[in-house]
């Protein structure tokens, strides 16, 4: 039982830093352009 004062602050800390990151990606940028990079690969620019 002791176990659980351990696990419940690391989940925690845990799910509030992957919810910061999720927001700072929205913040730069990182899915504005969701359809670019599946139809770069298909073109040949050489």
């Amino acid at each position: 039982m002791n176990v659980l004062l351990y696990l419940i602050p690391i989940a925690l800390t845990l799910g509030a830093a992957g919810l910061v990151a999720f927001f700072w990606a929205m913040r730069h940028g990182q899915f504005e352009d969701l359809d670019g990079a599946a139809h770069r690969i298909l073109r040949d620019d050489d």
